[in-house]
């Protein structure tokens, strides 16, 4: 690997092979074909996913870019039974709330047609939950702090290419982000740098799943060329 030391910092070169345009156009619209495919589950089956995958789903969150390269991110990977029942209950207790008191009408209303409501069984019927937290500033053993950059948009597209993930590998999740969110910080024992973001159940979808008949929006709809 050919290295060079730039501004005093080390860099080496990048390993970038160049693709034909032929191949570039097959890659994207295959990527856009699969991910189109990509839906929103929330009927689990119980049945196990090795630890080598979520491992390596996770792994792939990590190589998303951030802030001044601060990574301020940290995956917490849930399988004990007795945890995720602690996590359903308590975020079912929030969604009551939020749904017979915090939630407008109209909220509730564009709700209905996905059919969602206050109660989460999956929370425990998936084999792995990942909560992700953002990290608001570095904090090292010693309890010495660090500045971190960027920190929600970094760990959002960290998110983004962990969701991405999971549907590659053939397995479904569902972003669930109950609020307030601060019982999973407890509940995990978190150190004070590290806010929840978003909770992800993971694994196979139940063999009789039906998902809501929605749309995504069109292409002209989402982009304005210049």
């Amino acid at each position: 690997m050919e290295k060079k030391i730039i501004d005093g910092y080390p860099h080496i070169r990048l390993e970038f092979a160049d693709t034909p345009e032929v191949d570039v156009v097959n890659n994207a619209r295959e990527f856009y074909y699969k991910m189109n495919q990509r839906r929103t589950v929330r009927d689990f089956d119980t049945r196990p996913v090795p630890l080598e995958v979520m491992e390596n789903l996770i792994l792939t969150a990590g190589t998303a870019p951030s802030g001044a390269h601060k990574q301020p991110w940290t995956f917490c990977l849930i399988s004990d039974p007795e945890l995720k029942r602690k996590i359903r209950e308590a975020a079912e207790e929030e969604e009551k709330i939020s749904y017979s008191q915090r939630m407008p009408e109209e909220w509730k209303k564009d709700l209905k047609p996905l059919g969602t409501d206050w109660r989460k069984p999956f929370l425990e019927e998936a084999p792995y939950l990942i909560v992700v937290f953002k990290q608001s500033y570095g904090l090292d053993e010693s309890g010495n702090k660090s500045q971190h950059y960027y920190v929600s948009e970094s760990v959002g597209i960290a998110c983004g290419f962990l969701i991405a993930a999971i549907h590659q590998a053939g397995l479904v999740t569902v972003t669930h982000t109950p609020s307030p969110m601060n019982f999973l910080a407890k509940i995990l024992n978190r150190p004070e740098n590290e806010k929840p973001y978003l909770l992800l159940p993971v694994g196979y979808p139940k063999s009789e799943t039906f998902v809501p008949d929605i749309q995504r929006k069109e292409l002209e709809k989402i982009l304005v060329p210049y």
